[in-house]
Formats: C-alpha cells, sequence, structure tokens
C-alpha cells in the first residue's frame, strides 16, 4: 500500500507521493498503473517528493505513459502547496530541484494554507528544432 495525494492546478492533476517515506522502486511502472483514469486513480501522472542536497526538496515526475519528464509549472504549483501545508517547510519562498534545474516557488498562505503559488518557469523554447520530441516536422 502506498499512501498518496492527488491534486490539481489549472487543468492538470497529479498523484503526489512522499517517496522520502514510501519506497517507490520502479515509478515508470507506478504511475502508467495510478493513471489509468479506467481502473487506476487516473491522473496526468505521479510526483515524487524527495530530499535534495541542493534545494529545499527534489521533484521527480512521471507522465501516465510511464516517461520522465523535466517538470510542468501546474505540477511545481501543487508541489509547494503539498509541502508547506504538510509543514514539511515553512518558508514561503523555496527552492526545488528538477531535471530542469532548480525552480524557485513563492508561496502566498492564507488562515495556515497555500492559497496561491508563483514559479518562474524561464524562457520558453519556440523554436521547433530544439524541443525535443518525436514525429513529423
Amino acid at each position: 500500500m502506498i499512501n498518496f495525494t492527488k491534486m490539481h492546478g489549472t487543468g492538470n492533476d497529479y498523484i503526489f507521493i512522499d517517496a522520502r517515506k514510501e519506497n517507490v522502486s520502479k515509478p515508470e511502472k507506478l504511475s502508467i498503473k495510478m493513471s489509468d483514469r479506467h481502473i487506476g486513480v487516473g491522473s496526468d501522472g505521479i510526483i515524487l517528493i524527495l530530499n535534495s542536497e541542493i534545494a529545499d526538496f527534489k521533484m521527480r515526475m512521471f507522465n501516465s505513459d510511464g516517461s520522465e519528464a523535466e517538470m510542468c509549472g501546474n505540477g511545481i504549483r501543487c508541489f509547494g502547496k503539498f509541502v508547506y501545508d504538510r509543514n514539511l517547510i515553512s518558508k514561503k519562498e523555496i527552492t526545488i530541484e528538477t531535471l530542469a534545474g532548480i525552480k524557485h516557488l513563492k508561496l502566498t498562505v492564507k488562515n495556515g494554507k497555500v492559497s496561491h503559488a508563483v514559479v518562474n518557469m524561464g524562457a520558453p523554447i519556440l523554436r521547433r528544432d530544439l524541443i525535443p520530441m518525436i514525429g513529423m516536422i
């Protein structure tokens, strides 16, 4: 049995697992099973909360097909709410290690809970030849 929390942010829904407490040995396979909207919990994927040596926390994100993504803006904002609302951190400006680098979140707190989270995603990649993808151009 794995303890988890399902959260959504602006159209994306993810399953959050505190992998500091839960043993997640094959996150790719777990994401496929849990994300199935017919026989699983149903989600866009899973997000693991981990310890980091270079930031406040580390985030690993797996899409519903099992592939690992660099990060997701909606997912990382939910990540900030998760760690603050569960008293895993008390700061309102936090750092999260991702495959896309360290991201900085600013949390707005009302009545002890996060009401808004802002993250600087960096400049978007708009050139097609720089976007990692498989398919026709």
